[in-house]
């Protein structure tokens, strides 16, 4: 599991300290602030190569750099399969590239990560950790396995053939055979999916055009048609994609240490950005609880750290049941500015776990920081409202055009009203 980052002069803060929870990390903070680096980073301290330079095709997970030319450190600490370790990297100028330990790697589990562009990449312990020592331990295996958003549905290809078949090739290949994955598949579909109408069913295999040749999975909807997977909604495709790849991941990882002879991994770490991505609210109420639900259900002795970004009240709301302060952490990223200073600064903090009770109380919380949960026009009628009647020589004809602006702003039976009629009807503004 990985345990802590420290940062010296990387990323948007001077110094950024993180110790990690054994099961259940989450990120909050505006855009801009480092979350998404963090996870870059993260991945780094477990892999030793950066998404973008293991496939340059990537437009994000590039290289993390010094701040402003100074000297720079990534210092971490994980626990593997067999040991700890914690070491601090520096930024070697002349290479440009960061310094890693000597010798044969830490081996950390089975390490997935889900971008927000829907780039996905895995670090598998049963194909990718080897280093070649002698001429009769065969060619070098690749350092990941790191998809575009295309590759995650078409197929990744490798120097001596496909590394994988994607997403279109797999499911239909699955579904014909009617074995253990595409069982797999339709569980963590159905995991991941809401409870009622709204289930993800895989419906027959369809062509969609003449000149495509491949057998097309579908999703079978509640108005009884069988849309192909490329023509699902966005939100779909991004649950779609996640099922898949967990699924993918696992089958090939079982498959591996199979051959190797060796026990699957007893560590699985899943990084994920923005884990609400194109989600319905009725999807972010349940993609934590039922990403954890479908790792652990996977892979039954293994322990699982997820470590996710949001920008989600819901998401935060939809935790509450679940969260334990002994194994999960909220770490929330904020700009703050000290007396004195002429800039903001970047600062990183975990916080308390405090239940909020709903969404709306979440957005108004240190994770999202906002004034209140309405509109930027209604906060502010509710602010010169609040102003006013605290105001007892307040103008009778502002009072009338404030009531006025607010009808316009605020819902019939908005608890607000009950205040200002009292106070309204006492002074003579309303009749």
């Amino acid at each position: 599991m990985l345990e802590s980052i420290h940062l010296k002069n990387v990323g948007p803060a001077a110094e950024t300290k993180l110790d990690l929870a054994p099961r259940l990390n989450i990120l909050t903070g505006d855009n801009g602030l480092g979350k998404s680096f963090l996870l870059d980073i993260a991945w780094w301290t477990l892999t030793r190569k950066w998404p973008a330079e293991v496939n340059p095709k990537l437009t994000t997970g590039q290289m993390a750099r010094p701040r402003n030319g100074e000297e720079a450190s990534i210092a971490f600490s994980l626990t593997g399969k067999a040991k700890r370790q914690a070491y601090s990297s520096a930024f070697n100028r002349y290479q440009q590239a960061w310094t890693i330990p000597v010798g044969r790697p830490v081996n950390p589990g089975l390490v997935i990560y889900a971008q927000v562009d829907g780039s996905f990449s895995v670090w598998d312990p049963a194909r990718n950790y080897w280093r070649k020592k002698s001429m009769t331990e065969g060619p070098e295996r690749p350092h990941a396995y790191v998809f575009s958003p295309r590759e995650v549905w078409d197929g990744l290809p490798g120097e001596r053939g496909m590394l994988c078949n994607g997403l279109i090739n797999d499911w239909s290949g699955w579904q014909k055979e009617r074995g253990e994955s595409f069982r797999l598949l339709s569980a963590v579909l159905d995991a991941l999916s809401p409870d009622g109408e709204e289930k993800l069913t895989p419906g027959a295999l369809t062509r969609i055009s003449l000149d495509d040749v491949r057998d097309m999975p579908t999703l079978r909807l509640p108005y009884g048609q069988d849309v192909p997977v490329i023509h699902a909604s966005a939100g779909m495709r991004r649950i779609i994609a996640l099922a898949y790849f967990l699924t993918w991941c696992w089958h090939e990882h079982v498959h591996a240490s199979k051959l190797l002879g060796q026990e699957v991994a007893d560590q699985i770490i899943f990084l994920i950005d923005e884990i609400e991505a194109h989600l319905h609210p009725r999807w972010q109420r349940l993609i934590v609880k039922s990403l954890l639900e479908v790792v652990n259900n996977m892979a039954l002795a293994a322990r699982v750290q997820l470590i996710a970004a949001t920008h989600s009240p819901l998401v935060l709301a939809s935790i509450e049941p679940v969260f334990d302060e002994q194994q999960d952490a909220w770490f929330d990223f904020d700009l703050v500015k000290s007396e004195g200073q002429e800039r903001h600064t970047v600062q990183i903090e975990k916080k308390d776990w405090v239940r909020q009770g709903d969404a709306s109380s979440w957005l108004v919380s240190d994770a999202f920081d906002l004034g209140s949960a309405r509109s930027v026009e209604a906060e502010e009628a509710l602010n010169e409202a609040a102003e006013a009647l605290k105001d007892e020589t307040f103008d009778h004809k502002k009072a009338q055009a404030l009531d006025q602006k607010l009808r316009t702003l605020l819902s019939d039976t908005d608890p607000f009203w009950i205040r200002w009629r009292f106070v309204g009807e006492k002074r003579g503004w309303i009749r």
